[in-house]
Order: structure tokens, then sequence, then C-alpha cells
């Protein structure tokens, strides 16, 4: 039988796209009534429940809310320049880490186990004691004289999560086929250039959806350097609390980091899909 294509799109694709955008609609519908439900059930059973007067007045006292913003945006500038040289840690130092781990040269051995041990020793390991060892331990040593809080709440994050990005990036790069690599050096590649040009592209794109949900991840754990003493969001929103005794501040927070992250939720949403349709392009006829 023949078909007619449109714009390079077959009729019994066009019929699939039209089928699946029918099916989409219904289904997003179905979803916003069913969550406009459940937020006017979650109201009912709140607004009913004996303590709600208590938890609004503490928690989301439009005074204190409005009165907290500006002090805790100054804080979450903070938690935002942070975030940015910790990435940039994160990305240098958890790529080498994950290029040690996978290299089979005999001279790379010591580091291939000291790499190893790193990232099973800093997975297993909570961030806050990681924060405290750094955060108290380095400053204790009288090396470096005095640290900025800041400066050692950065390191502890890109000490951690060097750890999880390496082994992100080491499934990438074992993900790639050693044809690759084997073609690249009958060119004339050297291992280094391989790995630069040919291997290390590949396998970053691979990975990129489960690096950015990692970032994600981090831009919660960058509260964490409040611990020591840093002046950001949090350590912000704590000394609100201390002079008014009222918890509002936290939930600004708590918000403004919503806020801060929500961008790159989508992104990584969106360049999954990206990605699902990308590979689903084979399929069609």
């Amino acid at each position: 039988m023949k078909e007619t294509v449109l714009e390079g799109i077959s009729s019994v694709e066009a019929e699939r796209r039209a089928y699946r955008k029918r099916q989409s609609f219904r289904s997003n519908l179905v979803s916003c009534i069913s969550f406009a439900v459940f937020c006017v059930i979650i109201y009912i059973v709140l607004s009913n429940s004996e303590g709600w007067t208590r938890v609004r007045i503490a928690f989301f006292d439009p005074h204190y809310f409005v009165e907290s913003i500006p002090l805790v945006l100054r804080g979450i500038l903070t938690n935002l320049r942070i975030l940015i040289f910790a990435v940039a840690g994160v990305a240098v130092f958890g790529t080498a880490l994950a290029i040690i781990r996978t290299t089979l040269s005999p001279v790379m051995f010591p580091l291939r186990v000291v790499a190893t041990l790193y990232t099973d020793l800093l997975r297993g390991t909570p961030m806050i004691i990681v924060l405290y060892i750094i955060g108290f331990g380095v400053p204790g040593l009288r090396i470096f004289g005095r640290i900025d809080a800041s400066l050692l709440g950065t390191i502890s994050i890109v000490v951690v999560y060097s750890a999880y990005a390496s082994e992100v990036i080491r499934a990438g790069i074992e993900a790639i086929h050693p044809s690759q690599r084997m073609a690249s050096r009958s060119l004339g590649f050297t291992h280094a250039q391989t790995m630069r040009l040919i291997v290390l592209p590949q396998a970053i794109r691979k990975v990129v959806p489960a690096l950015m949900n990692e970032f994600v991840s981090m831009q919660k754990d960058v509260g964490l350097v409040s611990v020591l003493g840093a002046i950001d969001a949090v350590r912000s929103a704590q000394i609100i609390v201390a002079q008014s005794y009222n918890f509002t501040p936290y939930v600004v927070t708590g918000a403004m980091f919503v806020v801060l992250s929500f961008p790159m939720i989508r992104l990584t949403d969106w360049y999954t899909s990206r990605l699902k349709k990308r590979e689903q392009m084979s399929g069609i006829v």
C-alpha cells in the first residue's frame, strides 16, 4: 500500500503523533483535576486540624515572611557563589577521578587504588561529618592561617560530590564500546587524545541527566555550610528565628532553594525527554 509522505513523515507516523497528542492532552487534563482535588483535600484536613492555627502563626506568618526576605536573599547569594565554584571543582576533580579509575596502565595502579578508596570512603561518609572534619579540622592545623568558612564549605562539597560525580562519569566511559578506542588508536591517536576527543564527549552525553540530578542535590546540600558559621540563607534564617521565635524564615529559605533548583530540574527533565526522543527516532516509519 502506497503511503502519503508529508514533510518526511509517513501517514502512519502522522496518525501515531496525532493519537499521542490526544492522549497527552487527556492525561494532562486528568492530572490537573486530580491535583486540584488533592490540594482541596489537604487544605480541608489542615484547616480543620486542632493545632493548625498555632502552626500557621509559627510557620506562615505574613509579617515575618516579608521581613525575612531581604536578609535571606543576601544569604542565598552566598549559597549561589559557593555553588558556582563547587560545580567547577566537582567537574574537574570528578572527571580526573573517573579517568584514573578507568585507565589500565600498570604505572597508574597506585593512583587507581587511591581513587577507589577515595570514592568508597567519601560516598559512605555523611556530608555533615565531612563538613565538620574539614571546616574545623583544617583550621585546627594552623597551617594556612584564618580560612573563610565559605571556602571551607566549598572544599567540603567538592570533596564529597566529586566521589559521586566520578562514578557517574566512569559509568559513561565504560559504556563506550572498546572498538571506539581501538579505532582511535589505529588512526594514530594517543591515549590522552582518544580520551579527550573520542571517549569523554560521548560518555558525558550519556550521563548528562544523572550529572544534572547530582547538581540539583548539590544545590540543596550547599545550605549545610551554615554549620561552619557561613552567613548563608540557612544561617540568616536561624538569626531571625533566634530573635523572633518564629519559624517563618525557614519556610522562606526553603522556598528560595526550590526557586533556585527549579530551572535545573526542568532542564534535566527536558534534556532527558530530548534524549529519549532521539533514541526513538530510528523506530519512525
